[in-house]
């Protein structure tokens, strides 16, 4: 018999600000509108005012009705002081400052978010896998935290990185090998475990000078969040889990072009295709057979009675989903709820929808089924099929 995994444990730490969906509009349009007059207005037109940005976000962005607010760790959407900004700093530096400088406020952030992420006197855990799209340093701000704890002898610091908004169920993919493989060795000392820790600086990666209906939908939709989650071979003693019955992942061939996530020397850029909420339902059926199949169940015995926690990567691609497998509102609550409190965080979004899942026990009593879904570069489809279990 296949030995049972199970991801629990869950801690949410939100960033140090928010931010009313309202006010971070505004705040990009002053960003824009100020970008093109400190470069001169390399685009030629002198009307781009804050007036014309406001308007233009309001057309092709999301909207305040979809998401409420969202979070940044970084202290510069605080503020209009373009000089005294750490990373857009627009008067010197019309695009913000380059990828050099945006690694670094990544690197020094993060590794204070670990000291919230971790009491003072938790002991670590014997695996760590690190995910992000975000940030690319060596060492990481994780390892360099497992050493200043004085586990650089216990703990393993692995990295799930540059997957985007589906790198949760890579992520624990990976992370139930592990706990198999520590199970194999007889692994029982005090830290045995794997954690999984996400750190999602999003809003380091906007680029003010890029005005395209895509980069305004993406800037308007991402936002920072930070989560923690463990994965292994038992529940939690104290917290409800969901137990993994399969996982897939796969691409959708000839969709390369329509999602990308590409290093630049000023940070991170996301392409975005408008088509991509179509082109990932034409697969969605297909990938959901075959993911119950991976189950030993039948697809038509698997959806009935079905709670859905898909990644919300907008309001579109909800919107699409839901429409195509037919699901009331009340099965795919949980991912509206997420988008709209906090935004897009990549690939900590996901595991903010399982812990809200586990979270309401009356709506997701144990036993129910969870199909849960994201999209990334690729196109990549990653799903998994969960079943919540009390505590153990």
């Amino acid at each position: 018999m296949r030995t049972p995994i199970f991801v629990n444990e869950f801690k949410v730490v939100r960033p140090r600000f928010e931010k009313s969906q309202e006010d971070a509009i505004r705040w990009l349009a002053e960003a824009h509108a100020h970008a093109e007059r400190a470069a001169g207005y390399p685009s030629g037109r002198t009307d781009l005012s804050f007036e014309f940005f406001e308007k233009l976000i309001g057309r092709f962005g999301c909207s305040p009705e979809k998401i409420a607010q969202r979070g940044h760790e970084l202290d510069d959407f605080s503020h209009l002081d373009w000089d005294k900004m750490s990373v857009f700093n627009l008067n010197q530096n019309p695009s913000g400052q380059d990828m050099d400088a945006r690694q670094r406020a990544y690197d020094k952030l993060v590794r204070e978010k670990c000291d919230e992420l971790y009491t003072h006197d938790e002991k670590l855990k014997q695996d760590l896998i690190h995910v992000s799209c975000t940030g690319y340093l060596s060492p990481s701000p994780l390892q360099r935290f497992a050493v200043e704890r004085g586990a650089s002898a216990s703990t393993r610091v692995s990295h799930a990185y540059h997957m985007g908004c589906y790198a949760a169920l890579p992520a624990t993919r990976i992370a139930a090998a592990l706990a198999l493989q520590q199970g194999d060795e007889g692994q029982s000392n005090e830290n045995a475990g794997v954690d999984v820790v996400h750190s999602e600086l999003c809003t380091l990666h906007f680029n003010p000078l890029m005005h395209s209906p895509e980069q305004l939908v993406v800037q308007s939709l991402f936002a920072d969040g930070f989560i923690r989650y463990r994965v292994g071979t038992k529940p939690a003693a104290k917290s409800r889990s969901l137990k993994i019955l399969a996982m897939n992942e796969e691409q959708i061939p000839d969709t390369a072009h329509a999602m990308t996530w590409l290093p630049l020397p000023w940070g991170m850029a996301m392409t975005l295709s408008r088509d991509v909420p179509a082109l990932i339902s034409s697969s969605v059926r297909s990938f959901i057979e075959r993911l119950s199949s991976r189950a030993g169940m039948a697809v038509q015995d698997v959806l009935p009675g079905l709670v859905y926690a898909i990644h919300p990567g907008g309001p579109k691609i909800i919107d699409h989903l839901q429409e195509l497998l037919e699901a009331p509102d009340d099965k795919i609550e949980a991912s509206r709820l997420i988008l709209s409190k906090y935004g897009n965080m990549s690939s900590a979004t996901l595991p903010h929808v399982w812990s809200e899942v586990l979270s309401n026990k009356e709506k997701y009593p144990v036993g129910t089924r969870v199909l849960s879904m994201a999209f990334g570069p690729g196109l990549t489809i990653a799903g998994s099929l969960f079943e919540v279990a009390d505590a153990g």
